[in-house]
């Protein structure tokens, strides 16, 4: 094979295309027309001697060739943009859309600070932030999604990660409820409680109030000392969960960069837990494949600069 006769667009297309399994996808992907994309397709199968693609009643799929092929021209391309991109400043008038995958806790706590600096930096950048049930690591993995903003507990080890900050957990309560004087362990396992956590990626299910191993880190950690609390509620949004606790007999406990948010109402009491509740940490998690990129890398500098902060 000729390698001076080669597109290096055409590894291009075929990336897109293995990683969509789908010509109308990877077309919008790349900003072309399905057309000029089909007619990339038949260039690859020509050049390859192979279908690539194949429909099947499932939609297209990836030929045996195809999938020996994909981590190759992954790593081809990989390594042209990490000699390619640390060069190139990311254009400021540029109108690019970063989607952002974070969860109720990162999106009240961070996303409004970045967003001030994008706007002021780049005002025709355009965020869409997804909650963790729109995406999936493979979305984060491929590219699809800029990167994602969470409590982790497992990532997968291609990932780059970031951790932005380490919380700690408050109590928020009405100043009506009768345990505000008092607040001890005691009080506290009396109480009602609102529990709320989204972590992770993909749909929720519903929770299983038996199951202490899955309720989190409150809940562990009371389990330590041999004690649980009464939940009375579950939501998946913090917002929804400091609303709650401006009920006369709710308490909510949840990370105090959130709660400190509600610190200056006067329909709320921020208290510490009368019991010990290990830190957890906030990161940021992106794909190998969008590392080098000028663009990604200027957003992660600012989401960095502001956790830090």
């Amino acid at each position: 094979m000729d390698l001076g006769r080669i597109d290096l667009n055409l590894l291009v297309h075929l990336d897109v295309l293995l990683r969509e399994q789908n010509v109308t996808k990877a077309a919008s992907h790349l900003g072309i027309t399905q057309p000029a994309m089909s007619n990339g397709l038949k260039r690859l199968r020509l050049l390859f001697e192979d279908p690539i693609l194949v429909r099947t009643s499932d939609g297209m799929a990836p030929t045996e060739l195809a999938l020996k092929l994909k981590p190759e021209v992954r790593s081809i391309l990989f390594n042209i943009e990490k000699v390619i991109q640390p060069d190139r400043n990311f254009d400021l008038d540029s109108k690019r859309v970063f989607r952002v995958m974070a969860s109720d806790y990162a999106e009240s706590t961070l996303i409004p600070a970045v967003l001030s600096v994008v706007r002021r930096q780049a005002p025709n950048i355009t965020l869409d932030v997804l909650t963790p049930s729109d995406v999936s690591f493979e979305d984060v993995e491929q590219g699809r999604v800029d990167m994602a903003i969470n409590r982790f507990e497992t990532l997968p080890q291609s990932f780059h990660q970031k951790t932005l900050w380490s919380d700690t957990f408050s109590c928020l309560m009405s100043p009506m409820n009768p345990l505000v004087q008092g607040f001890n362990l005691e009080n506290y396992l009396l109480a009602n409680h609102i529990w709320v956590s989204k972590t992770g990626f993909g749909v929720g299910v519903g929770v299983d109030p038996e199951d202490v191993q899955r309720l989190g880190w409150v809940d562990e950690a009371l389990g330590k000392i041999g004690k649980k609390r009464n939940i009375s509620v579950f939501t998946r949004h913090y917002q929804v969960a400091m609303l709650l606790a401006q009920q006369h007999d709710l308490v909510a406990t949840l990370p105090s960069r959130a709660a400190k948010l509600k610190s200056e109402s006067s329909k709320l009491v921020l208290k510490d837990p009368p019991f010990e509740i290990p830190e957890f940490e906030l990161k940021m998690a992106w794909s190998p494949l969008l590392h080098h990129n000028a663009g990604h890398q200027w957003l992660r500098r600012i989401i960095s600069g502001i956790a830090e902060s």
